[in-house]
């Protein structure tokens, strides 16, 4: 079957790089999902469930950095440079997986208070929940794309001179 890059990272090596590339980010990524409604419900800003948030809120942002930074140049550029581009859905695909660093890594700066410093609680819970949808967003558009096939858009395999 032809597949995205996406999919096909996901699909090799298992189990270790669906837990690596998959299953810890999303469920690090979820439980900040979760426990924000229980903290935006609530305002309660102290306590085990924040405390949750704010530790996974963290770890996530570096974890994906590191993922990011793996990928970019272990993959992407190389891919990009031989031209294997597997059709614009390949490409959306990786490039909004990718794309899921910039709202997480908000989230562990903005936690680690070095974005926002002199905001008000109120405004940092704001920010904390875009940085959220925003991750939630291109992570679904990341996984729609990623598992359509390339031949939808014609049967080419790959995009020569991409």
């Amino acid at each position: 079957m032809n597949m995205t890059h996406y999919m096909e990272l996901l699909a090799t090596n298992q189990p270790w790089n669906l837990l690596i590339f998959m299953a810890v980010p999303v469920i690090l990524a979820e439980t900040i999902a979760v426990s924000e409604l229980y903290i935006l419900f609530t305002r309660n800003l102290t306590g085990i469930v924040r405390n949750i948030n704010k530790i996974a809120g963290i770890l996530v942002g570096f974890y994906f950095l590191v993922i990011f930074l793996h990928l970019f140049f272990k993959a992407v550029i190389p891919i990009t440079m031989a031209g294997q581009w597997r059709t614009i859905i390949d490409v959306i695909a990786v490039g909004f997986y990718l794309l899921g660093v910039v709202p997480l890594l908000g989230i562990s700066l903005l936690e680690l208070n070095l974005i926002a410093k002199h905001k008000s609680e109120e405004s940092k819970l704001k920010i904390h929940a875009t940085f959220v949808a925003i991750f939630l967003v291109v992570a679904h558009i990341a996984m729609i794309f990623g598992m359509l096939s390339p031949a939808v858009l014609g049967g080419h395999s790959e995009m020569p001179g991409m």
